[in-house]
């Protein structure tokens, strides 16, 4: 784990129906590095976002649908994905305004 930064833990925010709706809970869904810890995710948060105070974080592991082509098989990527809910005295992400 020595050599995840925290600009590589979060690979991207996952934009659906069911995160967006969260944002007004104060929850933030985002795809992670597959072996960050819930604290690394924390503190890349924390870090990327300025003001922003993390209360706790939820990760889930998902592996790779297999999938067919004809007759050739094979499987999606696996990903992790990490939701954030901020404490109520926290600043807003400010990169999910406006979606």
């Amino acid at each position: 784990m020595a050599g995840i930064k925290y600009y590589d833990v979060i690979q991207k925010p996952l934009i659906s129906e069911k995160s967006m709706n969260d944002m007004t809970q104060r929850k933030y869904t985002f795809i992670v590095h597959p072996t960050a810890t819930k604290s690394q995710v924390k503190e890349a948060v924390e870090k990327m976002f300025e003001g922003t105070k993390v209360d706790k974080v939820n990760t889930m592991n998902y592996d790779g649908k297999t999938k067919r082509r004809g007759n050739t098989m094979g499987k999606t990527s696996k990903y992790k994905k990490a939701i954030v809910k901020l404490k109520e005295d926290s600043k807003e992400i400010d990169f999910f305004q406006g979606m």
